[in-house]
């Protein structure tokens, strides 16, 4: 797929289609339309009551946006996957779409070593995931359970998992038709419709269409996974952000989400 650029990858994802490689070490970029999708919406989400525990105890910090790289090239070559469909054009693709801050990461680390994380692309009051890896157990489940409580503080009404699996189904996934998931992210765009943010993070008043529609979906994206967000909530009083390396809480993520619901 010669000449495809982020631009387009970004389109793809408006026009409910995504990219993947056949292997690591071939170039060759293809396009997905599933029959079905795998989607959480961020209010519905469940978190088990083991992994619940785990978050509470905060064994692993979580950052946003640290080591977007690294997260990407360690999902590459997470053991026992097989062959990765992430080649090296789609990671350059989703580094392009990092730095114009499109794409974000979330990282897990224990005693200073990145041990989990995932990333995806934030479009508007939609996120999609695209992939995630673990060596520690539960690194990443933890990642996802602080991103979809920046989604909810954000105003996000989707999180597109791509496909339903067995691992993802504990968290309240849902396996909808290919129209329906259409019409689902067609209101997560601006100007559609969707689901306010927490009170008092200023996140989630208005739409914008047009020109402005990229400027304002930059915006949200910066803001929600920028280091200090959630630092307070209104009402929920403080989130134990750490500034400095975007650190929150697991009590704070568990929060959000329960408030939530």
């Amino acid at each position: 797929m010669e000449g495809f650029t982020a631009d387009d990858l970004i389109d793809c994802y408006r026009r409910g289609v995504f990219p993947m490689g056949e292997a690591r070490d071939d170039p060759r970029v293809f396009l997905v339309e599933p029959h079905t999708r795998g989607v959480i919406i961020p209010r519905e989400f469940h978190v088990p009551a083991r992994l619940a525990r785990t978050v509470r105890s905060d064994r692993f910090q979580i950052t946003f946006n640290q080591c977007f790289d690294e997260v990407v090239a360690a999902c590459a070559e997470a053991p026992g996957r097989g062959e990765t469909w992430i080649n090296r054009p789609i990671q350059q693709l989703y580094g392009q779409l990092h730095r114009r801050g499109q794409a974000h990461s979330v990282e897990a680390w224990l005693n200073r070593r990145l041990v989990g994380g995932l990333y995806g692309v934030s479009i508007d009051r939609a996120f999609f995931g695209e992939s995630m890896f673990s060596t520690e157990r539960d690194a990443s489940k933890v990642c996802l359970v602080h991103l979809v409580a920046r989604l909810i503080l954000g105003g996000y009404v989707l999180l597109d998992c791509q496909f339903q699996t067995g691992h993802l189904a504990q968290f309240g996934t849902r396996e909808i038709p290919q129209d329906q998931y259409m019409t689902m992210a067609s209101g997560a765009f601006a100007g559609g419709g969707g689901g306010g943010g927490a009170a008092g993070s200023g996140l989630a008043s208005g739409t914008m269409t047009g020109a402005g529609a990229n400027d304002s979906t930059l915006a949200l994206g910066a803001a929600v996974f920028a280091p200090a967000f959630g630092m307070t909530m209104g009402a929920s009083g403080s989130m134990a952000a750490d500034v400095t390396t975007g650190a929150w809480s697991g009590p704070s993520a568990l929060q959000a989400i329960s408030q939530a619901s």
